[in-house]
């Protein structure tokens, strides 16, 4: 018998309620009010989210997100930088505790990611596992898509999609990004690079590394499109049952709560990890 998760699709909206509401979804399950859960969304505007950890400062251009009009927030997930734009995303909680779960992050992300790999096999899109070698892992790059993770999606050696992870409370959310196409010329402007040389040569061997759906066919795909194809793909990749996940007014007044005392804030967005800890403590709304 197949497991029973929820499922929900909040659609577009602002970079700061994106990363309220996963925060949320994690308060939620850690409490027991909600089952483990898959939702999807996307951007109402260009976004760049960057990992928890992730430093800003001579490394992001602030002035080029201005000229863009790209909203930027910062994960509670770890990794590199990612524009969100043309895309789905998801996200999902289940307690780490799980018996379905195991405490390897790296076999964790094997065993989530499935609903990934199969919603590709619903594109015709044949992805595959990334399998990184050691030398490879160590390499930095402050851009999502220039390298591969453990267990993320690629064809051809490049990357496909990009996928992060946090345990918190006793939960694990995992949230990724399935991008449609990916705007180049906006993803290096919004760096710093000590010349517009280095940012050309990045940005022209960008392609090499990474690849998207709209590349990969003469098809010109919609969130509405890999939303089915995807809620079908988790369904059969973790063997569940999704039913709609019926949000209360006090629910989303906590989501929105969490966005401005948190996710908007730029000293949650720029600080460095230990001048953020105290963030958003008291942004939850009780009855």
């Amino acid at each position: 018998m197949n497991r029973q998760w929820a499922f929900i699709d909040t659609g577009f909206s602002d970079a700061a309620i994106n990363m309220a509401f996963d925060e949320c979804l994690i308060n939620w399950h850690s409490e027991g009010k909600i089952p483990p859960t898959l939702r999807f969304y996307g951007w109402k505007a260009p976004s760049l989210s960057v990992g928890y950890f992730q430093k800003v400062e001579n490394k992001i251009d602030f002035k080029a997100l201005h000229d863009y009009n790209c909203q930027f927030v910062r994960r509670l997930t770890g990794g590199s930088a990612v524009l969100h734009d043309n895309e789905l995303t998801y996200s999902l909680v289940i307690s780490e505790n799980d018996p379905d779960i195991p405490l390897s992050v790296q076999e964790a992300y094997y065993v989530l990611s499935k609903g990934v790999l199969e919603g590709y096999k619903n594109l015709g899109i044949p992805a595959e596992y990334a399998v990184v070698e050691k030398q490879s892992d160590r390499e930095r790059t402050p851009i999502c898509f220039e390298k591969p993770a453990f267990y993320e999606m690629v064809v051809d050696g490049k990357k496909l999609s990009g996928n992060a992870q946090t345990r918190k409370k006793g939960v694990l959310l995992q949230h990724g990004s399935l991008p449609i196409s990916i705007n180049t010329t906006m993803l290096f402007d919004l760096f710093q690079f000590p010349s517009e040389k280095v940012r050309e040569r990045k940005r022209n061997s960008f392609s090499k590394k990474a690849i998207t759906l709209d590349q990969l066919t003469t098809k010109k795909h919609r969130y509405e499109t890999l939303k089915e194809a995807f809620e079908n793909g988790f369904k059969k990749g973790l063997d569940i049952d999704l039913h709609p996940l019926e949000l209360s007014q006090d629910d989303w007044d906590e989501v929105n709560a969490l966005a401005k005392t948190k996710y908007e804030l730029d000293n949650w967005n720029t600080n460095l990890n230990k001048e953020r800890a105290s963030i958003g403590k008291t942004s939850r709304i009780h009855p």
